[in-house]
């Protein structure tokens, strides 16, 4: 690449910077009829990559699809200004989108509250209002087991990122852990809280493998660590005013808790010491998002499934992804309120939010981090689905078509498409590229309360109101 030190008119002065916003090398002059193309190229090239990787670029939050000499043409930039370009890594797998219903799989009673694949995107659960949790068989698509304790309405499941454990939570405030391959309780229903769970959240597997502990939030105002061992409740952590309404174990090792109290909290986990306070929202905090939540999810596991033969391997493996996705960059949290707004935190740098996220016209729901964690999507009851940027928390885009509250959201694990659910009784699946809707999915007959999309890309799942579970494929 030559630098030229006198542009003849020719020439773009640009800045490439990663989504952080440090710089790649010095300022230089491309020629005017660089493209993305082009532009991959030299990041390759500047980065060393040995196998060369796919890259998106972005000036000010629209992407790059032309020429540097077209663009600056058509958005009227000066000659003298420096061009700062982003770049993003891109999948370099591609994530099919969905489009047909495969099976409309009846077995519960009342409405299905929660769903969720398992880590290798191999299993399937989902919680109901009938008190059951039941495991699916995805090879044949119907019922393997219904698992049978809880006194109350199941709200939220949880698996464990190493695939061994499922936990649910209920109404009546009991936790019961399950063994996914017999479907069978592992021990006796956990007792501690004294209302309902809202939230289910495990320790990362790169922190502690083979997986033993997980978070609960509940209604009563607290949330309790267990240890799925010892089957007991091991540290409770009290501090909120209100209710909990959401808990995410970070990969730094600390939990964050969202409460009706209006603030988040930050807990270390060896004594449940209170470390810090994030204040701002004006009303209830809904729900939390970490960039960094889908590899803590998915643990060692990818979007080829490849399995582990032993913790220790499943352990160096997971912190391998959590380095590589995290970065240089702190960890990163995301707030849905009922004031109708989102906050962006970097609770390690600081306890004042970097962004507030203004725009929604009714409270958010769900807020969720893409897996790559480039940008920040969320869901309200003001019919709409938000974008915006994973690092700025700036507003990029709405994308609208739901004809009513949208309940809950999930992504692609290439990070290109993103699944909506909604009272309306559709799913929609959006381009993150084109900002459009790509698929309709029509097929329910009421509310969709749960959405998830499976780890390896390759099914769809959701349920509600109207008891079945439907599986969608590409």
């Amino acid at each position: 690449m030559t630098m030229d030190v006198e542009p003849e008119g020719k020439n773009v002065m640009c800045l490439l910077t990663d989504p952080e916003g440090t710089p790649l090398g010095n300022s230089v002059y491309l020629p005017q009829n660089t493209g993305p193309q082009h532009l991959q190229q030299i990041v390759n090239q500047l980065l060393n990559n040995e196998d060369k990787l796919p890259y998106a670029f972005y000036i000010s939050d629209q992407e790059l699809l032309e020429s540097l000499g077209k663009y600056s043409e058509k958005n009227k930039i000066s000659v003298e200004k420096v061009l700062k370009i982003v770049y993003q890594p891109q999948a370099i797998f591609r994530i099919r989108p969905v489009h047909r219903c495969s099976a409309t799989i009846a077995g519960h009673n009342e409405a299905v509250l929660s769903v969720a694949f398992s880590p290798d995107g191999r299993q399937l659960a989902s919680g109901s209002g009938d008190t059951t949790v039941r495991l699916w068989d995805l090879g044949t698509q119907t019922p393997l087991y219904t698992c049978t304790g809880h006194k109350n309405w199941v709200l939220c499941i949880a698996w464990s990122p190493d695939g061994k454990h499922l936990v649910s939570g209920s109404k009546a405030g009991e936790l019961q852990c399950w063994d996914p391959q017999t479907g069978k309780p592992s021990g006796n229903p956990l007792i501690g809280h004294k209302k309902w769970i809202t939230g289910i959240s495990w320790e990362p597997v790169h922190l502690n493998s083979p997986c033993r502990r997980f978070v609960s939030a509940s209604k009563d105002g607290d949330a309790r660590i267990w240890d799925v061992t010892l089957r007991k409740s091991v540290i409770c952590l009290s501090g909120h005013t209100l209710a909990v309404t959401c808990v995410k174990w970070g990969g730094d090792g600390v939990i964050y808790t969202g409460s009706q109290d209006c603030t988040i909290k930050v807990w270390e986990t060896t004594q449940g010491k209170l470390i810090r306070e994030l204040k701002g929202h004006g009303h209830w905090v809904n729900s939390l998002a970490l960039n960094t939540e889908y590899v803590l999810r998915t643990g060692a596991f990818d979007h080829t499934c490849k399995q582990y033969s032993s913790p220790e391997e499943m352990k160096k493996v997971a912190l391998e992804r959590y380095n590589k996705m995290k970065g240089n960059a702190p960890e990163r949290l995301v707030s849905g309120s009922d004031d109708f707004t989102m906050f962006l935190w970097e609770p390690f740098v600081s306890k004042h939010p970097k962004t507030r996220m203004t725009g929604h016209q009714q409270l958010v729901n769900h807020v969720y981090f893409s897996p790559d964690g480039q940008w920040i999507a969320s869901a309200s009851f003001d019919r709409s689905v938000k974008l915006w940027n994973g690092t700025t928390g700036k507003f990029v885009a709405a994308f609208r078509g739901h004809v009513g509250p949208v309940y809950q959201i999930s992504w692609s694990a290439d990070s290109r498409l993103l699944l909506s659910g909604s009272k309306d009784s559709t799913l929609k699946v959006w381009d993150i590229r084109t900002r459009k809707l790509k698929q309709d999915l029509p097929g329910h007959a009421d509310e969709v309360y749960a959405v998830d999309w499976s780890p390896d890309g390759e099914k769809v799942v959701s349920g509600g109101k109207d008891r079945v579970l439907k599986l969608w494929m590409g």
